[in-house]
């Protein structure tokens, strides 16, 4: 089966697992400023549908860090691109149509891995003492 956008979110919408498979959980109805359900791990954004016009048809965005999109990039143009709109963000779109389930999962988790490191070492401002 050829990954779509639609079965790429529902592939991610799984529980914590053992065997380290990425734990991404599909955010119910839709998020703010979203016209798709994206995937979220701990509330930030993993993957979604892109909804910019500049993005071809049947690709996903997933959240990688600079340095690794420019090494996706120059390894497989054929499978990775991003748009002048993407160049600022910290994603590479991903045509769905040129990858397999193992080469999806194993994106998913690269996008796990840079979307929960970024969390390391800062806590969210909830959770911080507001000065008396």
């Amino acid at each position: 089966m050829v990954p779509t956008p639609s079965t790429a979110l529902r592939a991610g919408s799984c529980k914590e697992r053992k065997d380290g498979a990425p734990s991404v959980v599909v955010a119910s109805g839709k998020s703010k400023g979203w016209a798709t359900r994206p995937l979220k791990v701990r509330g930030k954004l993993l993957a979604c549908v892109p909804t910019h016009r500049s993005a071809e048809p049947g690709s996903l965005a997933v959240r990688v860090g600079f340095d690794d999109r420019a090494e996706l990039l120059a390894a497989a143009p054929d499978v990775y691109y991003v748009t002048d709109h993407y160049l600022g963000y910290s994603a590479a779109l991903v045509r769905l149509s040129r990858v397999t389930p193992d080469l999806l999962r194993d994106l998913l988790g690269m996008a796990r891995k840079f979307v929960t490191a970024s969390d390391a070492g800062r806590s969210s401002s909830r959770n911080r003492r507001k000065p008396v």
